[in-house]
C-alpha cells in the first residue's frame, strides 16, 4: 500500500476530530453551567439569571450547530479512507453509534428545540427540566461515542471470527474499565473549556465596564465550575495515567521518554529525544519519580521501550511498535502545564471573587482573557496522546493502522478530499465567529426579561 494513502488519511481524520472535538467540549460543559444558571433563575425568581442563560444560550446553539455539522464529516470517513477498519469493527461500532443516535442525540435535538421556543410557552419548571434534559444527553451521548472509542484503546467483549471482531458481551463493552476514566477525563475537561469561556466572555465585559450585574454572575459561575473542574480534571489524569502503566505501558512509556526499564523509574522533566538510536541524549530527571506517579512505589520497576518492543515482536511479530517519543513527550508537559497553570490562575481569581475585588484587579481578567485558547489546546494535546499514543494501533493488539485504510482509494482522491474539507471548514469557521462575534458585540438582552408565572 502506498504509504501516502496512510499519511494523508490520517491527517484528514485528526483534523476533522479535532476541529470537531473543540466544539464537542464546550457543549458537553456549557449545556451544564446553562442548567446551572437556569435552576438558580428558578429558584430565587431573579430575572438577571434568566438575561445570562439566554445570552449564553446563544453562544451555545452556534456551537451546537457547528459540532453537528462536523460530527458527521467524521462519520462518513470510516467509509471513505477507512473501509477495512469499518469492516473489521464493524460489529462492535453498530450498536453504541446507533444507541448514541436514536437515544441521546434524538433527545438532545428535539428538547433543544423546545428550550428555544419554549420560554414563555411552558412552566419555569417545565423549561428547567428540558434544558437540563439537553445537558444530560449531551453527556450521555460522549458516553455512547467515547464507549467505541475505548474498544480501540483496550478491546473488550469480543471474539475473532473470519478476519474481524465480532460483539458477543455488550455489558462488557459499555463497563469497559477504560472508558470510566476516559469518559470522566472528557466530560471534565469539557467543563473546564465551559468555565473559562464563560470567564473569558464575562472578563471581557467587566473590562469594557458593560453589563457589570450580569457578567458578575456569570463570571461567579464560570470561576466556580473552572476550579472544581481543573482539580478534579489534575487528579483524573493521575489515575488515568496509573491505570495505562498496565494497559497500555508502550504509551506510557514514549510519553515519559523511557527507554530502558528502571527500577525505580526516574521522572524525565526534559529531554533530547533521539529516536532513531533509541535514546535521550541529554535529560534532566527526578530520581524514582515515574515509580511514584505510575505505582505509588519509590521501589517500583517501569517497562521500557526497548523491552517492551522485544516483547511485542515476540507476540505480534515484526514491526516497529514504538509510537511518536517526541510529540508524546512534549505533548504531555505542555498538557500538564497548562493544566497547572489553569488551576493556579482560577484559585487566585476565586480568591479575589470571595472578596468582592475581582474589578479591581483588571490584570487578572486580562489573564483569564488571554489564557481562553489554553484549555482548548490542553484537550487537542491530550486526543493527540491518546491516538497518537496507540499507534502503530487503530485497535490496540488486534488491529494495525496501516490495515485499517481502504484498498481501492487512490492518494489523489484523499488529496482532493482534505483540501475540500479544509476549504468548507475554513468557511465554517469565518461563519461561526461572524456570528459569535455579533452575539458578543450586542450583548444580553436585559430588557426583555418577562415571561409569566406558570
Amino acid at each position: 500500500m502506498d504509504n501516502t494513502i496512510l499519511i494523508l488519511a490520517r491527517i484528514q481524520f485528526a483534523i476533522t476530530l479535532l476541529y470537531h472535538f473543540w466544539f464537542v467540549a464546550l457543549t458537553l460543559g456549557l449545556s451544564i453551567l446553562m442548567a446551572l444558571l437556569e435552576t438558580q433563575y428558578v429558584r430565587s425568581g431573579n430575572s438577571a439569571y434568566k438575561v445570562m442563560v439566554k445570552f449564553w444560550g446563544k453562544l451555545f446553539l452556534v456551537n451546537y450547530a457547528v459540532g453537528i455539522v462536523t460530527g458527521l464529516v467524521n462519520e462518513f470517513q470510516f467509509g471513505m479512507n477507512w473501509s477495512e477498519y469499518s469492516r473489521f469493527v464493524g460489529s462492535i461500532f453498530g450498536p453504541p453509534l446507533a444507541f448514541e443516535a436514536l437515544t441521546a442525540f434524538f433527545v438532545e435535538s428535539v428538547a433543544i428545540g423546545v428550550w428555544v421556543y419554549g420560554w414563555d410557552k411552558i412552566s419555569r419548571s417545565a423549561h428547567l427540566a428540558v434544558i437540563w434534559l439537553v445537558a444530560l444527553s449531551a453527556n450521555y451521548s460522549a458516553y455512547w461515542i467515547l464507549a467505541a472509542n475505548s474498544f480501540m484503546q483496550h478491546p473488550v467483549g469480543h471474539r475473532l471470527e473470519s478476519g474481524r471482531v465480532e460483539l458477543v458481551d455488550l455489558a462488557a463493552l459499555i463497563t469497559n474499565p477504560y472508558l470510566f476514566y476516559q469518559y470522566s477525563h472528557t466530560v471534565l475537561s469539557g467543563l473546564v473549556v465551559a468555565g473559562y469561556f464563560v470567564m473569558a466572555v464575562s472578563a471581557y465585559y467587566l473590562l469594557r465596564k458593560e453589563h457589570i450585574d450580569s457578567f458578575r454572575r456569570s463570571f461567579k459561575a464560570g470561576v466556580v465550575c473552572a476550579l472544581i473542574a481543573t482539580s478534579l480534571v489534575v487528579a483524573t489524569g493521575h489515575f488515568y495515567n496509573q491505570y495505562l502503566a498496565d494497559v497500555q505501558p508502550m504509551k506510557m512509556a514514549a510519553s515519559e521518554a523511557l527507554w530502558e526499564t528502571a527500577t525505580p523509574a526516574p521522572f524525565v522533566v526534559i529531554a533530547v529525544i533521539d529516536g532513531d538510536n533509541r535514546k535521550n541524549t541529554y535529560q534532566l530527571a527526578l530520581p524514582a519519580g515515574l515509580s511514584v506517579l505510575a505505582y505509588n512505589s519509590l521501589n517500583a520497576p517501569v517497562q521500557g521501550m526497548n523491552d517492551l518492543q522485544d516483547e511485542y515482536t515476540r507476540q505480534y511479530g515484526p514491526g516497529d511498535y514504538i509510537p511518536a517519543v517526541t510529540v508524546l513527550f512534549w505533548s504531555f508537559r505542555v498538557m500538564v502545564g497548562i493544566g497547572f497553570w489553569l488551576v493556579l490562575l482560577t484559585a487566585v481569581n476565586c480568591w479575589y471573587w470571595r472578596k468582592n475585588e475581582i474589578d479591581a484587579h483588571p490584570a487578572l481578567l486580562k489573564a483569564v482573557l488571554w489564557s481562553l485558547p489554553l484549555p482548548y489546546l490542553a484537550i487537542t494535546l491530550g486526543w493527540t496522546m491518546a491516538e497518537m499514543g496507540r499507534q502503530p494501533w487503530i485497535v490496540y493488539g488486534l488491529l494495525l493502522t496501516a490495515k485499517g485504510v481502504s484498498k481501492v482509494v487512490p492518494a489523489a482522491y484523499v488529496w482532493v478530499s482534505l483540501s475540500l474539507y479544509l476549504t468548507v471548514y475554513a468557511f465554517i469557521a469565518a461563519a461561526a465567529i461572524y456570528v459569535a462575534r455579533k452575539i458578543l458585540l450586542a450583548g444580553p438582552d436585559e430588557q426583555s426579561t418577562g415571561d409569566q408565572d406558570r
